[in-house]
């Protein structure tokens, strides 16, 4: 895949804050020209500002993704100020922390329109501008719970996925039309974002991420590395690794576990605050940025994703110390038959 550069065009669903605005820096830096679109004006103009003050181009598109006529129009907008589309980067999604049976028909619906609809609206209108050239690249913020969901998330849980399976479709079907658009399901762990200052809460105490937490930055750089490698696939976080496999090997036990873990671990000590704005319906007023209240208790760095981007080094050095090691055992062997030659029967 083409390095990105100044050339490169960029759009970034949910750019407003968290993983979206992580990664707008991200491909900032390279210089990359991006439509940032969200619904919040506030933090679309912040996102601008960042993006310009490291070097990269924006356009802020005020969109909902839910509705894919907004979409469709920015996408337009974007290929006419910035150039043909490279790289569209589905990310946007909204949740609320609340039992299934407490949660109104119209709440979950409005959480699978913006998470799962959402996402299936860019992807449509990214290859409407990709496929007649034959090329681009849509990349999908995924999570560990396309694989294993966990309570109080089941509208946004389904929609995960969804998306998953939706992207297994699509892959077949761009193969058999030979299709040479790049597809990338990138699957995020636990993170430290804005959807916990602003998701919707109808909890008695304060959300939090569920197990180890990393950085939103950590899963920025797992997009940019997809935009630049052709990976079918990207795990990030060894947290999103074990609840794939678990999730195949284990599936009742997991079930017993997180309806007591998955249930108190999505919760802090302290109460909820009721009158908290949240973005469910409409976006909150004020720029948050890409951080999360929990930057103390976040990890930088994944050992895992590391490992993940440099597969094919550590393979080929796998590789190498096991025909040393077969050398060496051959020389031995070797050795021992001239000693034994030598020595009187």
């Amino acid at each position: 895949m083409k390095r990105v550069d100044r050339d490169t065009v960029v759009v970034i669903t949910g750019a407003s804050g968290g993983v979206g605005r992580a990664t707008a820096r991200v491909f900032a830096r390279r210089g990359a020209k991006i439509a940032l679109l969200a619904r919040g004006t506030d933090g679309l103009e912040g996102a601008k500002e960042e993006v310009e003050s490291v070097g990269g181009r924006a356009l802020v598109l005020r969109t909902d993704v839910a509705q894919f006529d907004q979409v469709q129009a920015a996408a337009d907008r974007a290929e006419n100020e910035l150039g043909p589309i490279d790289i569209w980067i589905n990310n946007a999604m909204v949740s609320m922390y609340c039992p299934f049976i407490r949660m109104e028909p119209d709440e979950f619906r409005h959480i699978v329109d913006v998470t799962f609809l959402g996402s299936v609206h860019g992807a449509r209108c990214a290859l409407d501008k990709m496929v007649p050239r034959n090329r681009g690249k849509i990349i999908q913020v995924g999570s560990a719970l396309a694989f294993r969901s966990i309570p109080l998330q089941s509208a946004y849980c389904a929609s995960k996925h969804a998306l998953q399976g939706f992207m297994e479709s699509l892959h077949t079907e761009l193969l058999h039309q030979k299709i040479n658009i790049g597809l990338t399901m990138v699957n995020m762990p636990a993170l430290n974002t804005t959807q916990f200052v602003w998701t919707k809460n109808r909890m008695p105490h304060k959300a939090r991420p569920a197990g180890t937490i990393f950085q939103p930055e950590v899963a920025a750089d797992a997009i940019l590395f997809a935009a630049e490698n052709d990976r079918r696939e990207i795990m990030v976080g060894y947290t999103t690794v074990e609840a794939t496999l678990g999730e195949k090997i284990i599936p009742g036990t997991l079930d017993k576990y997180l309806s007591k873990v998955g249930w108190d671990g999505s919760m802090l000590p302290q109460p909820a605050d009721p009158n908290q704005p949240d973005n469910f319906w409409k976006p909150v007023t004020g720029d948050y940025g890409a951080h999360g209240p929990f930057d103390q208790i976040s990890h930088s760095f994944s050992p895992q994703l590391w490992a993940t981007k440099h597969r094919t080094s550590l393979l080929g050095g796998l590789l190498l110390a096991g025909i040393g090691l077969a050398a060496l055992t051959l020389d031995g062997k070797q050795v021992r038959k001239k000693v034994n030659e030598l020595l009187p029967v």
